[in-house]
Formats: structure tokens, C-alpha cells, sequence
């Protein structure tokens, strides 16, 4: 049976979770301060920590620090209220498994729990092979993806095209050396995964690996996030922090969309880069750092420096070796071997027994654009695997937008942009012009219907609802408020 330890200040919560989790299987005890936390962590020695965010005697960041030295292999789940998700994505950036809001749900905590302790699991193997199922997609499914198996290490998926061994040969060459690295790539593209995988395979495989995302930290705070720093150091720095790169000191630094770092952020870290010591915010020492930097990016660095966004010295700097990651619609012949590993996942996750896609499914795959790439291909499969009663997904189980590509397309080309005319608009073509079916309007009927029927299947349950739909439910209930639900 797997040990979970549990930290929270409030006594409800411990009882609750203990009392839930063990009628699950589970061996669980339970701590109210951070202190008696890490003696339980220390003596127990859990598979698995949840633990409150905002402690009495610790924050949520130095908690996750002092687990993570002590038992590096074990995930962590963060408990948090909704104001505090940003903060406890953060977090995760640090080395946190997920985190669960307040108020906690049955449901969604087992799900994540069970998935928390696969995939640590997987990782102590090295990696898991996976087989593609069914033989229902072959028919329509590009070549190179009808092969028969896959290897899926520390949660990313390898592709087989021809394209996807080119990009791994890239990294293979790159990896051994301590070469700064650009990698180029559209959102959801797997930017991250290839900067995990050059760590991986590098000396530094066995130091820390910490990302930051340079587009979700304020102007004020990514200076603390990026260098830490001391207590009192400036308003409402009431403790010492340490900032990504002390955490990332002897391993690899990721700074995810870091054209987005303002330029006196940007000053500093060039200073950083070449002296290779730094000090906390407020600190007089110096601290030596021997920490390899990959940098990703959607939009090319050297022409934001031309634009005068981002420091033309600073991208010499980090240009020493660049990466191109492929958007997926540039790499159909893994479309299979993507969408079936996605698909294996989240079956385990749900407990369900869902065989594969319907040639009607695999067609739209194919012909889809997938602008938001693999990141939105798992979620198309997490929402559609959800809603299938049977052994394949079907079409009606796919978003509208996937469905009806062919027609959105031919209904943006029809309403594209007219000529500019001198003649005047009159009250009477306003009106039929308004009568004419817009893509925006389109797009709210398809976005709607999809929030709808997400809400049915789970029972208007907003949080599985914001879960499933990819949003989180501040989101969900402005959308809910704007169609009036």
C-alpha cells in the first residue's frame, strides 16, 4: 500500500483527507505545521506529500524546497484556496507534482493522487513502453505512425517521423556540452519537454531542473523570482527567498518566453550570465553559480532585439546552439503515436477503457490545423475520453471546431475583409450586414454548446468543469455569465 503524508493547519482538512484516503487504500498520517511535517516526511518516508500552501510556520515554496532535498523522487501536491493558484502554479514550476483547490473535491483528489504516483513510479523505471491499440485508425493514419510501439520518458512523448528523429538528433548533440540553448517553437509545441530532455541527457541529468515562465511573473516580482532575496530586503519581503537560479545551482535553467523579461530584468541577467555569480536582492555576498541556460521563445529573439525589446548582447549570450521544435501540424506522421499515448493516459486516469479513434476522428485529426499543438491535442482527447460511452471516440465527442474545420474555413474565407470603398454605408446595408452569420458569432454558438455539454456530463460540477474545459473557473464562470447560464 502507498504512504501519503498530509500538511495542513487545519485540523478538518487533515481528518478529512486522512479518513477519505484510507478508506481508498492508502496509508496516511497527517501534520498541522511544516515542522512536524518534514519529521513525518523524514521518518515515514512517503510516496506522496499533500500539502496546505499558506502554513503557520512555513510558506508553501520553503516546505517544497526541504521535501525536495530530502526525498527529491517524491511528488508533491499542492493544496490551495482559488486566490492562490497562480502562486501555486509557481510552484509547480519549482518542482510541485498539481495542485487542488479549496474546497476539495473526492473525485478530483483520487484521480490526481492515483496519476501522481503512475507517473512517479514511471520515472523511478526510466520509462514505459506503450502500445498503439486498435487497427480502426490505420486506414487513414499517415504511415510512419501505424508503428507498434513507443517509449514515453518522465511524462513527454517521443515521436518516430522522420522529423521527430531529427529533432532528437539535434538534442543528442547538444546535450553532452554546457552550450546556452534558444529553442524556438509555437505555444504548445513541447518547448519545455525538449529542454527537459537536453537535461536529461546531459552530465547534469542528476541536478536540479528548474523552469521559470518569464510571461507569467509581473515586472516587480521577476527580479525576486529570477536572483531571491532577503528578508526586509524591500516591502513586503517578510523571509529570505531563494530565486530560480540558486534552486537551478550545478543543473539546468529554463526560462520559458524570455523575451518577455523587461530590460532592466534583462540587464541583470546578462550580468549574471557572464560572471556567473549573483547576488539575492538586498544580500552584500556574491553567490557562485555553475548553472546551465536554455531559453525558449515563440517569436525570434534577434528580431526582438532589432525592435528594441530585448537586448541585442544578451541574445549573443544565450545563441550558442538553436533548436527548432515542429509545430504538429508538421508532424503528421506522429499524429497516431501522439494522440494513442495521450489517449492510454488519461484511460488510466479515468478508469476508463477507451480502444482507440473511429476513422471519422482520425480524418479530422489529420485534417486539422491544431494551432494550439500537442497541448491542445491532450486536451481534445482528455475532454472527448471522458464523454465516449464506447469502445472508440466519435466524432460527436470532439469539440465543434475540429468537426467543422472544413466549414469554419471556407466560412473565414467568405468573410474576409472587402475592398475599401468610397461609398458610404447606409443605415439599410448596416442592417443586412448584421443579418449575415459572422465567425465571431459562430464561434460563441460552438463555444456555448461545448461549455454546455461539458456541464451536463459532470453534473454542472464547475470545478470539473473548468478541469475538463482547460480554463480554470474564474474563467468558466465569466463565460457562464456572458451566455447568461
Amino acid at each position: 500500500m502507498k504512504k501519503i503524508v498530509v500538511v495542513d493547519d487545519e485540523a478538518d482538512i487533515c481528518f478529512l483527507l486522512k479518513r477519505f484516503l484510507s478508506k481508498n487504500d492508502f496509508i496516511v498520517e497527517t501534520a498541522l505545521t511544516g515542522k512536524d511535517g518534514l519529521a513525518l516526511i523524514e521518518s515515514f518516508e512517503p510516496d506522496l506529500v499533500m500539502t496546505d500552501f499558506r502554513l503557520g510556520d512555513i510558506t508553501g515554496t520553503e516546505l517544497l524546497n526541504a521535501i525536495k532535498s530530502k526525498r527529491p523522487h517524491v511528488p508533491v501536491l499542492i493544496i490551495t484556496g482559488y486566490s492562490d493558484i497562480k502562486i501555486a502554479v509557481n510552484v509547480m514550476k519549482l518542482g510541485a507534482y498539481d495542485y487542488i483547490t479549496k474546497p476539495l473535491f473526492p473525485d478530483e483528489i483520487l484521480v490526481t493522487v492515483k496519476k501522481a504516483l503512475a507517473d512517479a513510479e514511471a520515472e523511478r523505471t526510466g520509462e514505459t513502453e506503450y502500445v498503439t491499440s486498435g487497427s480502426n485508425s490505420d486506414s487513414v493514419a499517415p504511415k510512419a505512425a501505424r508503428k507498434t510501439s513507443h517509449k514515453m520518458k518522465a511524462g513527454y512523448v517521443m515521436g518516430q517521423s522522420e522529423v521527430s528523429d531529427n529533432l532528437f538528433r539535434q538534442v543528442d548533440l547538444v546535450a553532452p556540452t554546457n552550450f546556452s540553448v534558444i529553442i524556438y517553437g509555437e505555444s504548445g509545441s513541447g518547448k519545455e519537454a525538449i529542454a527537459q530532455e537536453i537535461h536529461n541527457r546531459s552530465r547534469r541529468k542528476d541536478m536540479p531542473f528548474v523552469a521559470m515562465d518569464c510571461g507569467a511573473i509581473s515586472k516587480e516580482l521577476a527580479g525576486s523570482e529570477l536572483f531571491g532575496h532577503e528578508k526586509g530586503s524591500f516591502t513586503g519581503a517578510l523571509q529570505t527567498k531563494i530565486g530560480h537560479f540558486e534552486m537551478a545551482n550545478g543543473g539546468t535553467l529554463f526560462l520559458d518566453e524570455v523575451s518577455n523579461l523587461s530590460y532592466e530584468i534583462q540587464v541583470a541577467l546578462l550580468r549574471v550570465v557572464q560572471e556567473r555569480k549573483m547576488r539575492r536582492i538586498g544580500a552584500s555576498k556574491e553567490i557562485e553559480l555553475d548553472v546551465r541556460i536554455i531559453v525558449a521563445s515563440n517569436e525570434r529573439l534577434l528580431d526582438a532585439a532589432r525592435n528594441g525589446k530585448f537586448r541585442e548582447d544578451l541574445y549573443y549570450r544565450f545563441n550558442e546552439f538553436t533548436i527548432e521544435v515542429p509545430a504538429l501540424r508538421n508532424r503528421k506522421d506522429d499524429l497516431l503515436l501522439f494522440a494513442t499515448t495521450f489517449l492510454e493516459t488519461t484511460n488510466a486516469e479515468l478508469s476508463k477503457n477507451v480502444k482507440g479513434f473511429s476513422d471519422e476522428v482520425m480524418k479530422d485529426f489529420v485534417n486539422y490545423s491544431w494551432p494550439g499543438n500537442l497541448r491542445e491535442l491532450k486536451n481534445v482527447i482528455k475532454r472527448a475520453t471522458l464523454l465516449s460511452d464506447g469502445e472508440l471516440i466519435e466524432e460527436k465527442s470532439l469539440p465543434f471546431e475540429i468537426v467543422n474545420h472544413s466549414k469554419l474555413k471556407d466560412l473565414d474565407e467568405e468573410i474576409a475583409p472587402a475592398p475599401v470603398v468610397s461609398a458610404p454605408v447606409t443605415l439599410e446595408a448596416a442592417e443586412t450586414d448584421d443579418t449575415k452569420p459572422s465567425l465571431k458569432t459562430v464561434a460563441n454558438e460552438a463555444e456555448y454548446d461545448m461549455i454546455m455539454q461539458v456541464l451536463r456530463d459532470v453534473n454542472f460540477n464547475k470545478s470539473k468543469a473548468a478541469r475538463l474545459l482547460n480554463i480554470d473557473r474564474k474563467t468558466l464562470y465569466n463565460k457562464m455569465k456572458q451566455f447568461d447560464i
